[in-house]
C-alpha cells in the first residue's frame, strides 16, 4: 500500500473540459461536489483519503502514563496529563474530522456507479476507521456525542450519548465489517496490501472488549484472530553491522548458544519495527508511509541531540525497572533513586551494572549509559552517553531505542516505515489476560505468553511460580508493560487495572533530579471536554466530573 496517496477530497484529479469560454471553465485543479462521486476512481481516492486518518505512532499516548515522559509541551498534550495538572482549555484528543469525514463518505458514496462487492468492501473500511476513531474517544472522554451522520446546520449541537450506547455502536460496527472485509489482499489496485481487513476489525474488537472487562468475548475474537495465520516475527542471523555490538559486556552467557539466542531475541524484537521488515507476518494493522513524502518523526522524537534527535519523548525508570532477567525470568532487584544517583556520580561501573543480564527486550527498546549500537550511525561505533542538561537531551538519563530505524539515521533520511498499529504479539497477550480472568492458568494462557517470550530470547513463564490467578495476572501485567512499551496501551491499562494512582510517580532522572513532578487525582480517569467544545455546543455538552 506505499503507492496510495492520501488525497483529499477536493483538490486531488484535473478533469479536462469541454467548454470553449476559458472564464466559464471549473477550476482545473480541484474537483466540484457535483462532479465527484461518479465512478470507483473517485470513491477509490477518498476512501485513501479517510486512511490518512489512521494514528500513527503512539509514543505520545504511553508519555502520559507512568513509562515515559514528554518534555515538550508544544508537541502533545501528553506533558500536561503525565502531570497531572490538566486544565479544561486541554484537548487530549477531542476531534470529530475523520469522523465527519466517514460519515461525508458514506452520505454520498452510493452515488458513484461501480461494482457493487467493491463499494460494500469500501463501506467497511471506512466504517472501521470511524469505529477506531469512536474507540479512542471512549477511552478518552466516556460519553461522547454519537454522529453517525451529516449534520445540518441546525444539528450542531450534539450532547454527549451514554458510554454504553457507544461501546455497543462500536462493536455492531466491528462485526458489520468483519462480515465484509477480507482476510488479506492480492496487491495492485484496489487490492493493495495494507489495507483494513478482516483480522484488523477482529484484533481491534477484541482490544476494545478487553478494555470493557468483557473477557469471554475479548477471548472469542482473539482465537479468530489467532485462526488466521498470523505469526510472531524472527529473524535466523543478525546483520553484519549488528554483529559488532558487544553484548558480552552486559551479559553472562553460558556458552555460544546462549548467546545466540539471546542476540536473535534482541535483532527479532528491533527489527520488527523497521522498514526493512515491514508488512511481515505479525502485522495486523500499520499505518503507511510513503518513502521520502511521509516522515514519520519516531527517530527525531526518540533519539538524543548527538544523533539528530530531540530526546521528546524519554523512558521513565519505572520503564527501566519492569524489564526481568535474562538469567532468572524474574523481577530484578533495583537501587533507590539515591543510590542510583550515588553510583552514576561517583562508580560508573557500579552503576552499569544495574543493567546487566536483562531481559533482550531491555536493550532493544532503551538506551543507557555505555549501551553500544553500531548500526546507528555511518561511522560505526556509537555508545549512548547522557549529557545532562544539554541540547535536545534527555531529561530522564535514558533514551528510547525502540521504534527508532537506525538505517535511516546512518542513511542521513528520515524514517518512512509503517507504524504498526496492531500486531499479533497484542492480541496473545489479550488472549491471555481474559482467558486467565475467565478460568486462572491454562496450558492455553502460558503457550500464548511462551510464544512472546521465547521469540524474544526470554525464558518461559515458571508454571510453578505462576500457578495461581492472581500471580499470573500480576506476571501477564508486566508482560504487556514490557512488549507493548510506547505503543500506546500503556495509558489504557493503568486506568482499566487501577493502578495508576499507584504507578504515576513524579519521574527523577539519573541524578536524582526532578524531571517531572507528577499528581494523580482520579478524576484524570478521564480527559476534560475542552471548554472550547463546551462553548461552541451553547451548553449542551457536559463536563466530566472533577473538572
Amino acid at each position: 500500500m506505499k503507492n496510495i496517496l492520501y488525497f483529499a477530497l477536493a483538490g486531488t484529479l484535473v478533469f479536462g473540459s469541454c467548454q470553449k469560454d476559458f472564464l466559464e471553465r471549473p477550476p482545473q485543479n480541484e474537483i466540484s461536489e457535483t462532479e465527484f462521486w461518479k465512478n470507483d476512481q473517485h470513491v477509490y481516492l477518498a476512501v485513501n483519503a479517510i486512511y490518512a486518518d489512521l494514528p500513527g505512532h503512539a509514543m505520545h499516548d504511553d508519555a502520559a502514563s507512568d513509562i515515559a515522559y514528554a518534555q515538550y509541551p508544544w508537541e502533545s498534550t501528553s506533558t500536561a496529563v503525565g502531570s497531572g495538572i490538566v486544565p479544561t482549555t486541554t484537548n487530549a484528543g477531542w476531534s470529530y474530522v475523520d469522523i465527519r469525514k466517514a460519515n461525508y463518505f458514506l452520505a454520498n458514496v452510493d452515488k458513484a456507479e461501480m461494482d457493487n462487492e467493491l463499494k460494500e468492501r469500501y463501506k467497511a473500511e471506512v466504517r472501521f476507521v470511524r469505529a477506531f476513531s469512536y474507540v479512542n474517544l471512549v477511552n478518552k472522554f466516556g460519553d461522547v456525542p454519537l454522529v453517525t451522520k451529516e449534520l445540518g446546520i441546525d444539528e450542531n449541537n450534539v450532547p454527549r450519548t451514554p458510554k454504553s450506547e457507544v461501546v455497543n455502536f462500536i462493536l455492531d460496527e466491528l462485526d458489520a465489517v468483519i462480515a465484509v472485509l477480507p482476510t488479506s489482499y492480492g496487491g495492485g489496485k484496489p487490492n493493495e496490501v495494507g489495507r483494513i481487513t478482516k483480522g484488523a476489525a477482529l484484533a481491534l474488537k477484541s482490544r476494545f472488549q478487553l478494555y470493557q472487562g468483557n473477557w469471554s468475548e475479548a477471548v472469542k475474537s482473539a482465537r479468530e484472530v489467532m485462526g488466521l495465520g498470523y505469526q510472531l516475527f524472527k529473524v535466523s542471523k543478525e546483520a553484519e553491522i549488528d554483529q559488532k555490538d558487544n553484548y558480552a559486556e552486559f551479559v553472562d552467557f553460558k556458552d555460544a548458544a546462549d548467546q545466540q539466542k539471546f542476540r536473535l531475541g534482541l535483532r527479532s524484537y528491533e527489527g520488527l519495527f523497521q522498514q526493512e521488515f515491514e508488512g511481515n507476518k505479525e502485522v495486523i494493522l500499520d499505518r503507511q508511509y510513503m518513502a521520502q513524502l511521509q516522515p514519520q518523526l519516531a527517530n527525531t522524537y526518540l533519539l538524543e541531540g548527538s544523533v539528530g534527535g530531540w530526546s521528546s519523548v524519554t523512558p521513565s525508570q519505572n520503564l527501566v525497572n519492569a524489564y526481568q532477567s535474562y538469567k532468572t525470568g524474574e523481577a530484578v532487584q533495583v537501587p533507590t533513586n539515591a543510590d542510583r544517583a550515588s553510583r552514576y556520580k561517583n562508580d560508573k561501573k557500579a552503576f552499569v551494572a544495574e543493567f546487566k543480564n536483562r531481559d533482550p527486550r531491555f536493550y532493544a527498546s532503551i538506551l543507557f549509559e555505555s549501551a553500544p549500537w553500531n548500526a546507528l550511525t555511518a561511522t560505526g561505533g556509537y555508545v549512548f552517553n547522557w549529557a545532562a542538561g544539554g541540547n535536545n537531551m534527555s531529561k530522564t538519563g535514558y533514551n528510547f531505542r525502540k521504534l527508532v530505524d537506525p538505517k535511516s539515521n546512518r542513511d542521513n533520511i528520515d524514517n518512512h516505515a509503517n507504524a504498526i498499529v496492531i500486531r499479533y504479539a497484542e492480541v496473545l497477550l489479550t488472549f491471555a489476560e481474559a482467558q486467565n480472568e475467565i478460568s486462572g492458568p491454562t496450558n492455553e494462557v502460558y503457550d500464548a505468553l511462551d510464544q512472546i517470550r521465547e521469540r524474544a530470547g526470554m525464558l518461559k513463564v515458571d508454571r510453578v511460580k505462576y500457578a495461581s490467578q492472581v500471580k499470573l495476572r500480576e506476571f501477564i501485567q508486566n508482560e504487556r508493560l514490557i512488549e507493548l512499551a510506547i505503543e500506546g496501551v500503556r495509558y489504557m491499562d493503568i486506568r482499566r487495572w487501577s493502578i495508576a494512582p499507584k504507578v504515576m510517580n513524579t519521574i527523577y532522572d539519573l541524578n536524582n533530579s526532578i524531571a517531572q513532578e507528577r499528581v494523580w487525582s482520579d478524576k484524570l480517569m478521564l480527559m476534560p471536554v475542552p471548554q472550547k467544545e463546551i462553548d461552541n455546543a451553547h451548553g449542551v455538552l457536559k463536563q466530566n466530573e472533577g473538572y
